[in-house]
């Protein structure tokens, strides 16, 4: 007899990027929690976001659309809840529903959580410390560590379902995001070891579009007191305050990371105590990638690799291989499409991702794409950083800074000229050497240009007016 429907558990992260996670090959840390997920199942090397920021990422994940359908293009836009979302469907089929954590797609009116039989989830962006949640409507403040608690309600929730139905649980942490609060349990750790810096953190910037040039985003330049949290040591030169500033930085955001480990591993045990761990679905993911000091940055929003690469590891005994390995490209609007069809329900036709389940078996379907559409609306808004958008093939990135706010909530309205950027990702895997000019690439830049415009095409977005 064919197990009853799966359960889910769908954690993720805020701005952990791949590299900071063992399992992905990470030089400057380990996380042996969430590497049991990678040895339990599949991890996916090439998964990407649309939108490299957290509210789109967030509502491209719901909803299986593109941001320029769902109308949340930057941080000030919001979700009309009244639209299709994946765990509405699952929670019409019978399952179980909570949404616990970091939501930040708004609140109050169509803007709260919705398809949840329980939520309690931080206003906006949250505190790491005693934070304020809204609990199914009702603002409460409770003591502890963010990380933990939503760990702990996470569990909670889980210990009082009714055991009788499948179960669809979103864990979903804010850390590690900025300002990078670590937990009392994590402060002291790496205090007497230095963090490796990546090869490109003296970035100059040299090839490329001015957009990379007038980020605000800089480590050496644009950490603030807040960030830091001490003052910076009298006597330093320019280099050896630029180094001391990664340290406290990266530091921090790996202290942060560590405690979202320790709690993966509490949601790990609990299945296994309680023979859950066969017939549930367990994501782990981040909403975007992060700069870790490439590039000479922090932050993400560019189309650039550490930034649009999303960690996906997922592990379901029942059906996937442990410690299987998947290169092909998977995209966020793909991951409600993917949960849908795990559960056997339909996929509405509006959802414009595609399932991935076949490739958790080893299957590649027919013409599984080979290439993707990114889009950043958010024009010089908090970081100074360039509307933009692109695509990226398995071995080329072509990249359009169209530098105009074209009235977008939350941008700024002060246009930039246009530019370009080509990279070839094998030759130049780092993304150090903008080719768009070398006329060795002519043909390719052309190739690109009209896979750009048939991808636009396809999934119903406006090239810009030029």
């Amino acid at each position: 007899m064919e197990p009853r429907q799966p359960n889910i558990i769908f954690i993720m992260s805020d701005d952990h990027a791949s590299h900071a996670i063992s399992a992905y090959g990470s030089k400057i840390n380990q996380t042996p929690n969430i590497d049991r997920i990678a040895k339990q199942g599949m991890r996916f090397n090439n998964c990407f976001c649309t939108n490299s920021i957290c509210t789109p990422s967030r509502a491209s994940i719901l909803t299986g659309t593109y941001n320029h359908i769902n109308g949340v293009t930057t941080l000030a836009s919001k979700l009309d809840g009244r639209q299709i979302t994946f765990p509405k469907l699952l929670q019409a089929a019978g399952y179980q529903t909570a949404m616990i954590g970091k939501w930040h797609l708004g609140h109050g009116g169509h803007h709260d959580p919705t398809g949840f039989d329980y939520w309690n989830v931080l206003p906006g962006q949250g505190l790491y410390h005693n934070p304020e949640m809204i609990e199914m409507g009702t603002k409460k403040v409770f003591e502890g560590y963010t990380t933990d608690l939503i760990t702990d309600f996470s569990l909670d929730w889980l210990k009082n379902r009714d055991p009788n139905q499948p179960f669809f649980m979103m864990t979903h942490h804010k850390a590690p995001h900025r300002p990078w609060d670590p937990s009392e349990a994590h402060m002291q750790m790496y205090k007497d070891i230095d963090i490796p810096e990546p090869e490109t953190f003296n970035d100059d910037y040299s090839t490329r579009a001015s957009a990379a040039k007038e980020a605000k985003m800089r480590v050496d330049r644009d950490l603030n007191a807040r960030d830091l949290k001490i003052p910076i040591p009298e006597g330093l030169t320019i280099e050896e305050e630029k180094k001391w500033k990664y340290q406290r930085y990266i530091k921090d955001y790996l202290r942060c990371v560590a405690s979202i480990d320790d709690n993966v591993g509490r949601l790990l045990d609990y299945l296994d105590q309680h023979n859950l761990t066969e017939n549930t679905i367990l994501v782990y993911t981040s909403d975007q990638g992060f700069f870790l000091g490439d590039h000479g940055w922090y932050d993400k929003r560019f189309m650039y690799e550490e930034s649009l690469r999303m960690p996906f590891l997922i592990q379901y005994p029942r059906k996937i291989e442990a410690e299987s390995v998947n290169d092909n490209m998977i995209l966020n609007v793909d991951f409600a499409p993917t949960f849908l069809d795990f559960t056997n329900l339909d996929i509405p036709d509006q959802m414009q991702g595609s399932s991935f389940q076949p490739l958790t078996r080893g299957e590649l379907p027919e013409k599984w794409q080979t290439s993707m559409y990114y889009r950043y609306w958010m024009h010089l808004s908090h970081h100074n950083v360039y509307s933009h958008y692109g695509i990226r093939t398995l071995r080329y990135k072509l990249i359009y800074y169209y530098a105009d706010s074209l009235d977008q909530p939350g941008t700024i309205d002060d246009r930039r000229p246009p530019e370009w950027e080509l990279f070839d990702l094998e030759q130049d895997p780092y993304e150090l050497d903008n080719v768009y000019h070398n006329s060795e690439y002519t043909e390719i830049k052309q190739q690109l240009e009209n896979e750009l415009h048939r991808l636009q095409m396809e999934v119903g977005d406006q090239p810009y007016p030029n």
